[in-house]
Order: C-alpha cells, then structure tokens, then sequence
C-alpha cells in the first residue's frame, strides 16, 4: 500500500518542522533560542476571551452554518468596509479553520490539473505546495532584494499565460516583512488588467505596520475589485493564533465552490471562536497599539544589531514580525574546516551548535537568506542574537 501520488511534490512546512524540533531539544532541557514561530508572544486581549467564555457559558457549542454564523459574516462585511473601503455581501464570505484554511479552500475550489498560480518570491512557504496539491502548477517570479523585493510588472505580464488562474499577492509579507506601496499595487494592477486572473489578496498581517499605510490592490484598481479575493483571519493581529479562525471574502461563485469543499471537510469553525471573532472586529482599534509599539521596537533592535555582524546585512521590515537577514557574506567561507553553501546548512548548524531555530530562505525561494521571527521577548532576542554573532564571528 503506498500514498497517494500528490504527496510526492508536496514538502513538510520548514516553520512547524523547526518549531517542533526547537520544543523538542527545550523538553530534553536544552537552552533553545527560537526564532521560528510565526505567532505573536501577545495575549488574546480579554474581552475576547470573555466573549467566548460567555458563548460557551450559553451553551453555544453546537454545529453553526459551514460559512460561518450571519453575525461574523456580516462583522466581516462591516471591518471590510470600513477599514479596507470594499465592500462585500455575507454571501460572499466564507468563515474557516484559520487564513491558511482559506487559501487551501481557494485553491481547491479554482484549480484544474495544470493551471498556474503567480507566486512572487520570496513567498510563505505553503503558497506553492497548496496550488500543487489542488493540481496546479507555481509559476514563481523572482524580486530583488535591491528593489525592496518589489516585483518587476513587466515580469508578470511575461508570466501570464491562458491557464493562469490566479496571482497571490501577501502584504506585509512573510518572510520578508516588505509592504507594498500603493504605487507598486498600481503597477501590478496594470499587468494584469485585461487578464481574467484572480487576486488573491493575503492580508493576514494588516494591522503590523511600522511604516507607511496598508493598501489592498482593490483600493488603487477599483476595476479589479470583481475578481479580488481577500483573505485574511484573527490569528495574527488579535494573537489568536490557537483559535483557528480566517475568513475569505470573494466572487459569488468562487465562495460557493469554496463552501461545497468545507461542506465536504471541516464543515464550520468552532463555534464559540466566531463569537470571540464577532467581539475582536467589534472591538477598539487601540488594542493594536501597544504590541505594534513594542514590535516596532523590537524590530529596530534587531536589524541593528544584525547589520553588525559580519557577513550579513538585514533591511528593515515595514510590516509583520519578521527580518529575513542576508547571509550570502558567508557562503564560501568555512565553519569548522566546512564551506557554508546555502541557508539549510547555516540553519541546521545554528541549531545544533549555537542552539538558535532560525527558519532557512531556501523554502520560501530565498537562499541567501534566513528568516527569524523577532515576536518573543527582548531577553531572548538579545540572547539569541548574541549566539548569531558567536556563530558569524567564528566563520573565516
């Protein structure tokens, strides 16, 4: 008996193989500095909390609708409208097991064998083996660090092609942290109008903003916002990572395709998680304040300290809560009579001798680079940075 032949292209996910190998070395006793895990160290706010413990205390623990209760799907509607100006029904919302969730279900919902999803790189590690597992082929389009990863439009319009389904835009970004300006979203619109491509908008990490403002590429192409799918979820800025909530908001059609699969799968999301999602979206803006300051702080720290280190250079994030450091200044040199060739190396040696998790570039298409999560304290920031320089100053 063997597995099923889809399994074959698809990779374990970096991040969980990592995290899961840090937290098995911390059991064992060992003094492990993780910089892997992509969740805020922040907890859910309590009136949050409350509205779930006042759900379950009401006995509301019983099947919802697979989309999602009315009362989300319409507080969606209303956060949509009024933070991001577009507007969508109830109907077109669909409610799942978190945002990652919600792009599986888009995938599955969209693609036939062969068709081709957009990628830019550097990109979250799951985006390719998702558009694979429904069949689909990655197109991926290289940026450069130099143009602060912002992708050449002129590259897209080389990437489309009659089987082209869809084009995944995430900003801020994971892994790299970048936030795509308006005037960058506006070329990007222009590359593919007249294409019928979806835009698969990830906005999981809009509220993390250091710099700048968050633009949804339906607010600089108002045209396109018929074929815009927007995802996003609660797990990242309410740091409700443990909830698994996330939400599509769509075409008609697309959310319907996309039910049909839940309906076949999870069916609905936890019911007293959509209530604890109902008070967040209600909830005051003010509650993002105080971890963006102190992500935002963290963040300076961090970067100066990385571009000390010889043989790596770190640009500073405009969003999320992720640097992804340059390390190519240490390839070709050796650690312990061993040339360092590529991120996998340097993350495995990182772990095993300096006992730092920092997740490799290689898998989100980036191998000069690390990425390391700086959402843990400033204790173990400094602590771990200081291994990081231990580690960089015993290259030659």
């Amino acid at each position: 008996m063997n597995l099923a032949n889809r399994l074959k292209a698809i990779k374990p996910s970096p991040t969980l193989a990592l995290n899961a190998k840090a937290k098995a070395l911390v059991a064992q006793g060992v003094d492990v500095v993780s910089f892997a895990a992509g969740e805020p160290d922040f907890d859910t706010p309590d009136f949050i909390k409350q509205a779930a413990i006042d759900a379950l205390s009401k006995g509301f623990t019983k099947y919802t609708p697979t989309a999602g209760i009315p009362e989300l799907r319409e507080a969606i509607c209303a956060k949509l409208e009024r933070d991001n100006h577009l507007k969508f029904a109830p109907e077109q919302v669909l409610v799942s097991v978190g945002a990652k969730h919600s792009l599986y279900n888009i995938f599955q919902a969209l693609l036939n064998e062969g068709d081709e999803v957009i990628i830019l790189s550097p990109y979250w590690v799951s985006y390719p083996d998702m558009v694979q597992l429904a069949g689909g082929k990655p197109v991926i389009i290289e940026t450069r660090e130099e143009d602060g990863f912002a992708p050449d439009p002129e590259a897209i319009r080389k990437a489309l092609s009659p089987r082209t389904k869809a084009l995944i835009i995430n900003s801020p970004s994971n892994p790299s942290g970048v936030v795509l300006s308006r005037d960058t979203l506006t070329k990007i619109a222009d590359a593919v109008r007249g294409h019928e491509c979806l835009l698969v908008s990830d906005d999981i990490y809009e509220k993390l903003l250091y710099t700048g403002e968050f633009a949804n590429i339906g607010n600089v192409a108002p045209d396109l916002v018929p074929r815009l799918v927007v995802v996003n979820g609660m797990s990242k800025a309410f740091s409700m990572t443990g909830w698994r909530l996330g939400y599509t908001a769509g075409p008609k059609w697309l959310i319907a395709g996309m039910q049909m699969i839940q309906d076949q799968s999870t069916s609905n999301p936890s019911s007293f998680s959509q209530k604890a999602a109902v008070a967040a979206l209600k909830g005051p803006e003010s509650i993002f304040e105080p971890m963006v300051k102190e992500f935002r702080a963290r963040r300076d720290m961090v970067v100066e300290l990385l571009n000390s280190f010889d043989g790596v250079r770190c640009r500073a994030p405009e969003g999320a809560f992720y640097v992804l450091p340059n390390i190519s200044g240490l390839y070709g040199r050796s650690y312990k009579g061993t040339p360092l060739q590529g991120s996998l190396q340097v993350s495995d040696i990182l772990l095993n001798d300096f006992r730092i998790a920092a997740v490799p570039g290689a898998p989100f298409g980036v191998d000069a680079n690390i990425r390391l999560s700086f959402a843990t304290s400033r204790e173990q920031l400094s602590k771990g940075l200081e291994r990081f320089r231990e580690f960089t100053a015993s290259v030659r």
